[in-house]
């Protein structure tokens, strides 16, 4: 069969999982500082909870995409420093997030990261990427679960226009 033929870890990426795998990681980089200044405003100890396993996430995700680039002569983009620590009462209370927002945000992110995790599984030619990608988006599916569920319990969530009254049906 030629080139893409045996182990898939001996297969070349294509461009198309170049960009995305180099691009992912680059996301979780951003999203593990923007997670690391949300612990600090965040005062709800069960969203607390979930930012740090988002951290955990973001901090798996740079890992193991930047060792598939290196591994394939890639440089990964830099890593960003760590947000040091923050008391939430040091933190002027309108320069604060308040936990709401942060909750909106966090749902809203890992979102649009599932849709980011469906793409790169679609183009993907190698299996062990698209594999991976299943992984972060199962991961993220239930993370956003927490998420919404965290959001209800609380009363953070703000729906869409509700259709509380159905019309009725005519008969024509």
């Amino acid at each position: 069969m030629g080139i893409l033929s045996g182990n898939p870890k001996n297969e070349p990426m294509h461009y198309g999982e170049i960009f995305s795998v180099w691009q992912f990681s680059l996301v979780a980089k951003g999203a593990l500082s923007f997670y690391q200044a949300f612990l600090n405003h965040a005062g709800d100890k069960d969203l607390k909870k979930i930012l740090e396993a988002l951290i955990d996430q973001a901090r798996l995700e740079i890992k193991e995409c930047d060792t598939l680039l290196n591994d394939n002569g890639i440089a990964p983009a830099p890593v960003l420093p760590e947000r040091p620590e923050a008391k939430l009462e040091d933190i002027p209370v309108g320069a604060r997030f308040t936990d709401p927002e942060i909750a909106a945000k966090i749902a809203s992110d890992t979102t649009l990261g599932m849709v980011a995790c469906s793409q790169v599984m679609g183009q993907s030619i190698r299996e062990d990427i698209g594999a991976l990608f299943a992984k972060y988006h199962l991961t993220k599916s239930a993370l956003g679960v927490k998420i919404l569920q965290l959001t209800k319990e609380k009363g953070w969530l703000i729906p869409p226009p509700l259709q509380v009254k159905r019309p009725e049906a005519v008969d024509v």
